[in-house]
């Protein structure tokens, strides 16, 4: 890979990010692109300094829990894993508008004092440039507790960073972007544990017969399913088995969005 002065300048302000952090640095590491390449990034240079923190929660796929704990493992990363019960907060459960900061606000909470007890006083976030694009009220609590978005300090973008990933030989450098499952529920509607297993079930059906970057949305009884454009006559190829297999889990209409798939797409009413 041959870098650019721009990104070669993007790489040595992230470094001079992480060598400039004294006290320790926990990173919230939810096995997406942008927080392993953070981890790994941050680790290579600072060693045992560095530690993941990882919250398991309804709202997480137990896959991407699984590649969390073995990546860390490989690597020999240090992990913190704490089991949070979001589903326990009301406000949470509501949805909220404003869901995301109130859910990362708890979640952050939980992160933060367990780094204060590993002796750790920083804690980094993989939000990348691209992202502060989109709606997310969720920046508002990482300000509020003081937790550090280093991708965005360094305007690293998520082409970028799959880049940097590939070139470091990182399993999630081509994986598909992940959002949390109370994404896929819409604003307003109860947040369940069965409806966020109903999408993770859903989701990982779709997995299973090559569609990748697919969201299953929750509206009511009625499943929108988003694919890449590209995949959407091939998934409609496949209607009666996904139709069959999303209603035995509990949706009483399933459809396919014919727009595709477009990231943060609940988000376009507000």
């Amino acid at each position: 890979m041959t870098l650019t002065q721009t990104l070669t300048e993007k790489i040595q302000t992230l470094e001079n990010c992480v060598r400039s952090t004294v006290g320790g640095i926990a990173v919230a590491f939810s096995y997406g692109v942008d927080s392993t390449f953070l981890l790994k990034f941050a680790h290579d240079i600072l060693g045992d300094e560095v530690v993941a923190v990882t919250v398991r929660s309804p709202f997480v796929p137990s896959e991407e829990i699984d590649g969390s704990i073995n990546f860390c493992k490989k690597e020999g990363i240090k992990q913190i894993i704490i089991d949070a019960d979001i589903l326990s907060s009301e406000d949470v459960c509501s949805n909220p508008p404003d869901r995301c900061y109130i859910c990362k606000k708890y979640i952050f909470s939980q992160i933060t004092s367990a780094a204060e007890l590993a002796g750790i006083i920083n804690v980094y976030e993989g939000t990348n440039a691209d992202d502060i694009n989109d709606y997310r009220p969720g920046m508002k609590a990482l300000d509020e507790l003081c937790v550090q978005s280093p991708l965005i300090y360094a305007e690293l973008t998520k082409a970028e960073i799959r880049a940097l990933s590939e070139e470091l030989n990182l399993p999630t450098s081509s994986k598909p972007s992940f959002a949390c499952l109370a994404t896929r529920i819409a604003v307003g509607e109860q947040i369940t544990k069965e409806k966020l297993q109903m999408v993770e079930k859903a989701e990982s059906f779709l997995h299973k017969n090559g569609f990748y970057q697919v969201r299953v949305r929750v509206h009511g009884n009625i499943a929108r399913i988003e694919t890449e454009k590209p995949d959407i006559l091939r998934l409609a190829s496949l209607a009666d088995e996904t139709s069959a297999y999303l209603k035995d889990l509990g949706f009483k209409f399933v459809s396919l969005d014919l727009s595709g798939y477009k990231t943060g797409s609940m988000n376009l009413p507000l």
